[in-house]
């Protein structure tokens, strides 16, 4: 690496606003940096469960003619996939804590493998089933130990940064395999979607490689399960080889580590103090990740990913081409707009974007909502037709972009990092339970939700809930930028009027 690529790389890590010039914020630009790969890494997780999210969309109507399968077993077969989904969240937090975050993405890229195989191999229903549970369960671990792993791996000042990467990823992958399925549906239909699926099975061995060869475990799972030698190792690199730092790292796990349950806690104990009976801090931290995983998912985000052409048809949008191309422009805009807290949640901070996010949400349903309105009125006049098809695709456009500006990839952030320790790998997997429940609640009902209320009245209802989430935000979560993993128990135990100065302050 040069010089100047020196300088750049550690004025996009440095942890405040000035150039790093002395040997301490050198090291914490060298740190940075490893853990900037291993979030990379981790994140691969992140592109599969995107691509193997979207591959489908394109492969479905070759898998239908080549292998008779009617729409009620597609319908099926792909909405089992957020059920298998559900099951491998819950999963992964056990396995996370037994096994270890890095054992556990090897896990999952395994089974994403073995899902894309398998798949991709089918000849007929029973074989896409059999592979889309492998690909389910997996994509259950792989929303869970991501954010996880990165939350746990990050030094304090850049894992907002880092861990933003996960949902950039995913969205990513997504987008691939939209790319993939557009290049490879000029192929013999025995063919295109097979190679469509299968594709999916390469990035899988290298992140499997990766985890086993590559990613080092995260200093907090290693201290909690009697490993401080190597976990100092560990906060070494992430501090850019800089003992006295590692060495306070170090302290702080410990210390925290010996306030909760030792390493023989059992998982009934676990669900115990997260389901059955939390302290209040805990029940606190938990009420914060179900709300935002809930209102996520509530304000109407899959119904739009969904049901997009559907919804452009009701103002109006009658051409396929021009259906197309707005559904494209959305998820153009998702993948722009959701880098943007990547640079900005360590600056920001979480709330002010949480904040600005389901504001912006609210008003560009609200927008969207009085645009399907018109559109009936709208249908004896062709300027009021294209005025209101203008609007619909401005307003959905604009919902997309301030939903990947907060609540897309921050509340993934949030969840990861103020659990306690011990309860960090299940009560994520709670969380994103949550959150596999609403997206599959808002897919599947969304048809009948504006069948009997119009399509304008379900956007009402879904701006409705982005007012609640502006709420919730502002009324239950404090800010958490810059403080480290150790510190968070405090923001939210309730004494000492703690958190109460927190929620004022918007930075």
């Amino acid at each position: 690496m040069s010089k100047n690529d020196e300088d750049l790389e550690a004025k996009l890590l440095a942890t405040d606003g000035e150039l790093p010039s002395s040997p301490a914020t050198k090291a914490t630009a060298a740190g940075n940096t490893y853990a900037l790969v291993c979030a990379l890494l981790a994140s691969l997780a992140s592109i599969i469960y995107g691509y193997n999210r979207g591959v489908m969309s394109g492969a479905q109507k070759y898998v239908q003619a080549d292998l008779d399968v009617s729409d009620g077993q597609l319908e099926v077969l792909i909405g089992l996939t957020s059920v298998y989904s559900l099951v491998g969240s819950l999963a992964a937090g056990w396995a996370c804590d037994r096994a270890g975050r890095r054992r556990t993405v090897a896990l999952s890229a395994a089974m994403f493998l073995a899902g894309s195989v398998v798949t991709a191999a089918a000849n007929g229903y029973a074989g896409l089933m059999a592979g889309q549970l492998l690909a389910g369960v997996a994509s259950g671990f792989g929303l869970v130990v991501a954010p996880v792993y990165i939350a746990e791996i990050a030094p304090a000042a850049s894992r907002g940064f880092l861990s933003s990467i996960p949902e950039i990823a995913g969205n990513s992958g997504i987008l691939l395999s939209y790319i993939a399925d557009f290049a490879l549906a000029g192929l013999p239909t025995t063919l295109n979607w097979r190679l469509m699926i299968g594709i999916g099975a390469v990035p899988p061995l290298f992140l499997a490689a990766s985890a086993l060869l590559v990613m080092p475990e995260t200093p907090r799972w290693l201290v909690l399960h009697g490993h401080p030698d190597e976990a100092r190792r560990v906060l070494a690199r992430t501090a850019g080889d800089d003992p006295a730092t590692a060495d306070r790292r170090l302290q702080e796990i410990v210390a925290s580590s010996k306030q909760q349950a030792g390493p023989k806690a059992s998982s009934t104990s676990v669900w115990r103090e997260i389901l059955l009976r939390p302290t209040p801090a805990v029940r606190r931290v938990m009420l914060a990740i179900l709300g935002l995983q809930f209102f996520q998912q509530a304000c109407g985000v899959a119904a739009m990913v969904l049901y997009a052409p559907r919804v452009f048809g009701h103002v109006g949008i009658t051409s396929e081409h021009a259906v197309l191309g707005a559904t494209v422009l959305l998820g153009v805009v998702k993948v722009v707009f959701i880098v943007i807290p990547l640079f900005l949640s360590d600056r920001m901070g979480r709330r002010p974007m949480l904040l600005s996010s389901a504001a912006g949400m609210a008003v560009s349903l609200l927008v969207l909502g009085l645009s399907m309105h018109t559109a009936p009125a709208a249908t004896s006049s062709a300027t009021a037709t294209w005025w209101a098809a203008v609007t619909c695709v401005v307003a959905a456009a604009a919902f997309m972009a301030t939903f990947s500006l907060g609540f897309g990839p921050v509340i993934w952030m949030y969840g990861s990092e103020i659990l306690p320790l011990r309860l960090r790998a299940q009560g994520t997997g709670v969380g994103t339970a949550v959150n596999r429940v609403m997206s599959a609640v808002v897919g599947m009902t969304f048809i009948s939700v504006y069948e009997a209320v119009g399509m304008a009245g379900s956007f009402y209802i879904f701006a409705a809930f982005s007012g609640l989430a502006w709420v919730f935000v502002y009324a239950c979560l404090p800010e958490t930028k810059g403080k480290s993993l150790e510190e968070m128990e405090a923001l939210f135990d309730g004494s000492a009027g703690g958190r109460k100065r927190q929620l004022p302050s918007l930075s």
